[in-house]
């Protein structure tokens, strides 16, 4: 049987097991469609009250879950060669899927050329005004990553918690937990108390994923019934480019890599995290659905040190479906501006998607917001593409779904590699879709 076969087959015994997100799924995008948001506005509103709620409240137990975990998983490996080799692996691993994301991204909107239908709708003026800042920039090496560096180290930690800046949260974290590693058995009571919170932060995400399928159903419908149609007939290869890039992702990189660097069965991984595929799916958010896919690889054969120390770093640096669709994205505003694409400003792109992407919160949106560090890195600005990025917008919350899916995919096939490589994996529990615990 086929590697694709395969793969389809996990994910409708996912679906079986799973049938009511899959009907909130379903039934959210026909309410979507029967119900547009122009038409029905009230509909609309108390649709996206209802999915943003379910957003919000999955999100307030993000941030101590990756706080508790990550001091976990970095206290439990407790030696410091091993933290070291799991960090080497990990970092790699991240390294090689998204720049083969970025190659993927910037391949196909190359060959499809999805920009050149938006062209129409630009100004003269303005693309050949754009064309000169561009080639300017250029000229001068213009940079901002020195700021994007600066921008990453914590200079106040309770301002990142405040406003849910994951990366400096993160960078602190990491530093706090390796010292709590050096400082020897002292450091019990600070991870005893940790490991209360994981426990707990674990046992309000039960609770909370009773809301999955409602929840989702109503992203869903809200998501739907704002799609614009117009913009779809002149652009759709924008979004052809994104739908097929991300599913060579998912469906041949994935599996490769798994094939090459492990022995984990691809069907059986992807049967084990359906629930956290299809929870990524209807909330467009990673980070929502962190919770999910921690208890996905640990109920179903992941041990709980790869996946306390992977899966939360993961979520927040790992968004290689981001960095594909960023990459797409920029260098479709460039064509539909007629800006030249040489091959050192395409590198130039990639690289600068891949960082972007890292910087990308796990929440629906932030992949366009981060789009602006691509730009700036080539001379541009969001305001002067305004007509450019309506049609980015016009599709950004479906591209949104699939992107999620792929990051939070990503993220647990890269955990189910380390796990394989480390002996940390139970492959009678994976291997025994039947005997899998309920999640949702």
């Amino acid at each position: 049987m086929g590697i694709h076969m395969q793969i389809l087959i996990a994910i409708l015994l996912g679906i079986k097991r799973n049938w009511h997100i899959f009907f909130g799924l379903v039934a959210g995008i026909v309410v979507g469609v029967l119900f547009p948001s122009a038409s029905y506005p009230m509909i609309h509103k108390v649709l996206n009250f209802i999915g943003q709620g379910f957003i919000n409240i999955i999100q307030m137990v993000v941030i101590p879950l990756v706080i508790s975990a990550i001091i976990i998983g970095v206290s439990n490996i407790g030696d410091n060669k091993q933290l070291a080799k799991f960090g080497k692996k990990m970092i790699f691993y991240y390294f090689i899927v998204t720049l083969v994301a970025v190659t993927i991204g910037a391949v196909l909107a190359l060959i499809f050329k999805p920009g050149l239908g938006a062209q129409n709708f630009i100004n003269p003026e303005v693309a050949q005004q754009l064309q000169g800042y561009v080639a300017g920039a250029i000229a001068e090496q213009k940079s901002n990553m020195t700021g994007m560096i600066l921008n990453m180290i914590p200079s106040n930690l309770f301002s990142s918690l405040s406003n849910g800046q994951m990366i400096p949260i993160i960078i602190f974290i990491l530093t706090f937990a390796i010292a709590l590693a050096k400082v020897g058995e002292i450091n019990r009571p600070v991870v005893s108390f940790f490991e209360s919170i994981f426990a707990a932060t674990m046992k309000v995400t039960d609770w909370i994923m009773f809301l999955a399928a409602p929840g989702i159903f109503a992203l869903t419908a809200s998501s739907v019934s704002s799609f614009g149609m117009q913009m779809f007939s002149e652009v759709w290869k924008y979004f052809f480019v994104i739908c097929l890039g991300l599913a060579i992702q998912f469906f041949v990189v994935y599996p490769l890599l798994m094939k090459i660097f492990s022995k984990v069965p691809v069907g059986k991984l992807y049967t084990a995290i359906t629930e956290a595929i299809m929870v990524a799916f209807g909330t467009a958010s990673s980070s929502a659905t962190l919770p999910l896919t921690i208890t996905c690889c640990e109920k179903r054969g992941i041990s709980n040190k790869i996946c306390s120390f992977v899966l939360p770093l993961g979520a927040t640096l790992n968004m290689d479906g981001t960095a594909l669709v960023q990459t797409v994205a920029v260098i479709f505003l460039t064509q539909a501006y007629g800006i030249e694409l040489t091959v050192g400003l395409v590198v130039q792109i990639a690289i600068l998607a891949m960082i972007a992407s890292s910087t990308s919160a796990g929440i629906p949106g932030a992949g366009l917001i981060t789009i602006a560090l691509v730009l700036n890195g080539i001379g541009l600005t969001p305001e002067q593409l305004v007509v450019g990025f309506s049609f980015l917008f016009a599709f950004e919350r479906l591209a949104d779904m699939l992107r999620s899916t792929v990051n939070v995919a990503s993220d647990a096939v890269i955990a189910a590699i380390i796990a394989d490589n480390e002996n940390e994996i139970n492959y009678d529990l994976l291997n025994n879709p039947d005997g899998y615990k309920e999640i949702v």
